[in-house]
């Protein structure tokens, strides 16, 4: 399995970014997939999870309303879409297979400030 995650950076408050998440070595389609992020100095957080049909499952509390989560199984592709981006959303973002997070991607980094 490699899950190689792109798309990070450094953004301002209320700026947007979009995250993608490039996946080989699995039959992709048939897997849910998800995005975890850690804050300095602060443990994992679960983002969200999407079905392999395309079905977002959830969203955490923090980020509802604000990110979406997206794939093309065509092109074995997940994404995060964020808006409205906070302070408190700075943060390494990886990509994982499954809702049980088995396979980690090597992370992106994001950093929301002005």
């Amino acid at each position: 399995v490699l899950l190689v995650e792109s798309g990070g950076g450094l953004v301002q408050p209320g700026g947007s970014l979009r995250l993608s998440c490039a996946a080989s070595g699995f039959t992709f389609g048939t897997h849910d997939m998800s995005w975890v992020r850690q804050a300095p100095g602060k443990g994992l957080e679960w983002v969200a999870s999407i079905d392999p049909i395309g079905t977002p499952t959830n969203y955490a509390d923090s980020v509802k309303g604000r990110f979406t989560i997206s794939r093309d199984n065509a092109e074995n592709m997940v994404y995060l879409e964020m808006n409205s981006l906070k302070s408190e959303d700075t943060a390494l973002y990886f990509c994982a297979t499954g809702l049980d997070l088995q396979d980690w991607g090597q992370r992106t980094q994001v950093n929301v400030s002005s």
